[in-house]
């Protein structure tokens, strides 16, 4: 058990992706970002879903922004571009599909 709250980490130099587990179908990290931080939109080969426990910001899925706030979830399909730009300190919870 882990309080995922507890285990996030922030840094003023950028942000902070933290693995927190995996399973044989997935990967699950924790994605910290002070105010103003920024992950460029960018393509992965895989698919992710976000979600967002603390904070507020911008997500981008595909061709899309979508103004974030706690508890909302945001998908992004496999070599879609996915970027996040932080507007109030964010704590995300990323869940991908296993590369």
């Amino acid at each position: 058990m882990m309080n995922l709250l507890d285990a996030a980490r922030f840094s003023r130099e950028g942000p902070v992706k933290t693995e927190i587990a995996q399973t044989a179908g997935s990967n699950i990290a924790l994605v910290c970002l002070e105010q103003g931080q920024v992950i460029p939109p960018h393509p992965e080969p895989y698919a992710v879903a976000f979600v967002v426990l603390e904070g507020e910001g911008v997500i981008t899925s595909g061709l899309k922004e979508h103004t974030v706030t706690p508890l909302h979830l945001v998908p992004v399909g496999e070599d879609e571009d996915r970027g996040i730009r932080c507007t109030q300190r964010m704590i995300l919870l990323g869940i991908r599909d296993d590369v």
